[in-house]
């Protein structure tokens, strides 16, 4: 309804998460481990951008799930190298910038190569972020939007957990460096367009016309939900029995 003149696209999200389009196709795939149906999704859309020219526009919508969900191995990996790597990342305890790290360099539509594959194509990227501090180009991994990490980075990554990475993995993330890229490019542009802190003081806002005194404690808190669930609940016992850290009757918590 908002742009008036030719539109296609294909979107990827979450099993059970797809939306009938008119215009827009909406595939599923698995998440947080990636799966084919996300290699395959990938891969179509890899191949709706070639061949773009200057005259084009695409608008990439990124948000928090695209790095399991844009699964496209670099070369020499399979997609089943991804899924130890990704499953050990999730289990070790890194957080999100420390996993999207590994991810990017193990990806070929992650880490800016997605807009790069669009040529001389003008990019809007806009970001719905859920990562702390809303760096854009760790949500999804930055499909559009490369960052300075390094192949060494992230091979430091996994030795600071202990991952015992497939000898393709370590071969990927040993190899010389690749030359930056050279070719044609269009106008790059990025805004994230919502953040958690945002969602946060909006649903404190909500809260507090409803009469209720919420406790926001921020978005920076990182984990295995059911282990930061556990702190939380500890937290909320701590405010009812005792009053601590806040006096605050009535209350319920709030965290990104």
């Amino acid at each position: 309804r908002a742009w008036d003149g030719p539109l296609s696209g294909l979107v990827v999200t979450r099993y059970g998460h797809g939306e009938p389009c008119q215009r827009i196709e909406v595939l599923e795939a698995g998440h947080p481990v990636p799966d084919d149906a996300g290699l395959q999704a990938t891969r179509r859309i890899l191949q709706q951008v070639v061949g773009l020219g200057p005259d084009d526009l695409v608008i990439a919508l990124i948000s928090g799930g695209g790095s399991a969900l844009l699964a496209a191995p670099a070369e020499g990996l399979t997609l089943a190298d991804k899924r130890q790597v990704t499953g050990a990342l999730l289990r070790s305890g890194a957080n999100i910038g420390e996993m999207n790290c590994v991810r990017r360099h193990l990806s070929s539509i992650k880490g800016g190569k997605l807009a790069q594959a669009c040529g001389a194509a003008m990019v809007w990227t806009l970001v719905v972020s859920d990562v702390p501090g809303d760096d854009a180009r760790t949500v999804a991994s930055g499909p559009t939007l490369a960052d300075g990490s390094s192949p060494a980075d992230a091979l430091a990554v996994l030795r600071r957990y202990g991952i015992e990475a497939p000898p393709a993995v370590l071969q990927v993330l040993q190899a010389p460096p690749v030359p930056a890229y050279r070719g044609p490019m269009g106008e790059r542009h990025w805004r994230v367009i919502a953040t958690a802190q945002g969602a946060l003081e909006a649903a404190a806002a909500a809260a507090r016309a409803q009469g209720l005194n919420p406790l926001v404690l921020g978005n920076a808190l990182e984990g295995e939900a059911r282990h930061v669930g556990a702190a939380l609940a500890g937290i909320a016992h701590q405010v009812a029995r005792h009053g601590q850290p806040t006096g605050l009757q009535n209350f319920f918590v709030l965290h990104e």
